[in-house]
């Protein structure tokens, strides 16, 4: 039964992970290619705070998920005036710039020997340390980051970031600022994303950069296209399609090997189907460019 608690456990981190890329993709117009960087700081910054400062978890929480947020908005400053494929450069330079920074920084992040021994949460003197506890910690988070962004979205700040995502022209004619809604929503989901990487730091009890590479980064966006970006039931679908796969073919009789590449040939087969078929994804309405 813990195996199953913990499927739903890292689906729910996926929830969290695709509901805040979708506030950049599916409602702000732009493809991002940094996204495992936000997770992978929250993750750190949480766990240096807990292991070395013996911090709390709902302290490192907080700290983790608001410097992050800024760090994000610091890196907004200069990407978003790029438009289309210069934004996706912009968003992999800074991609490949964190995970270099996490692998060499020894000193502080243990390079790639990672950080170990991350102390469960503690919750007004009771600890969360079996994985059915932990799933309801996490799946309270997903709730709370759900209802945080379907408020965001059907606000009329939403309503503005989808008008900057379908004519910028026009809503610039209208008085908006372009570059403060797009800076704001870049912020917003790196937060949201660093939140995930605290409880995948505090659940995994072990973290290292290998989690939080390029490819974390194309499985996350994986994650909202197959699912559908641009509503609030997309980032779900494909999360539980996603990581749900993976799990599936282990029922299937072959060597661990030919499972591994049959995981990635789905993913790739799926992206073809769905940008030949469907390119807004399962749910979606709105196709990324």
């Amino acid at each position: 039964m813990n195996y199953v608690f913990h499927i739903f456990t890292i689906i729910s981190l996926y929830v969290i992970l695709g509901l805040s890329l979708n506030l950049t993709v599916g409602y702000g117009g732009m493809l991002s290619l940094c996204h495992a960087a936000f997770y992978g700081m929250g993750a750190y910054a949480s766990a240096l705070l807990m292991v070395n400062a013996g911090w709390p978890f709902l302290p490192s929480f907080a700290i983790a998920v608001i410097v992050v947020g800024m760090l994000a908005y610091l890196i907004s400053i200069p990407s978003v005036r790029f438009h289309g494929d210069f934004f996706v450069l912009a968003t992999l330079g800074f991609q490949i710039i964190i995970f270099s920074i996490l692998y060499n920084w020894v000193t502080v992040t243990k390079g790639p020997y990672g950080i170990a021994d991350i102390p469960r949460p503690r919750l007004w003197g009771l600890s969360i340390a079996s994985t059915p506890a932990f799933f309801v910690l996490s799946l309270v988070v997903t709730l709370g980051v759900w209802g945080l962004t379907r408020r965001l979205v059907k606000s009329p700040y939403g309503r503005t970031l989808e008008a900057v995502r379908d004519d910028e022209l026009a809503a610039l004619a209208l008085g908006k600022d372009v570059i403060h809604f797009k800076r704001s929503a870049f912020c917003i989901a790196g937060s949201l994303a660093a939140a995930a990487g605290v409880l995948f730091a505090s659940y995994a009890r072990s973290i290292d950069p290998t989690s939080f590479t390029l490819d974390e980064s194309v499985f996350i966006l994986c994650v909202v296209i197959i699912g559908g970006a641009g509503n609030m039931k997309g980032p779900i679908i494909g999360a539980v399609i996603l990581v749900s796969l993976p799990e599936l073919l282990r029922l299937v009789p072959m060597p661990d090997a030919v499972a591994a590449n049959m995981r990635q040939g789905i993913y790739g087969l799926l992206l073809v189907l769905l940008m030949r078929f469907r390119p807004q994804g399962i749910a979606g309405k709105y196709a990324s460019d």
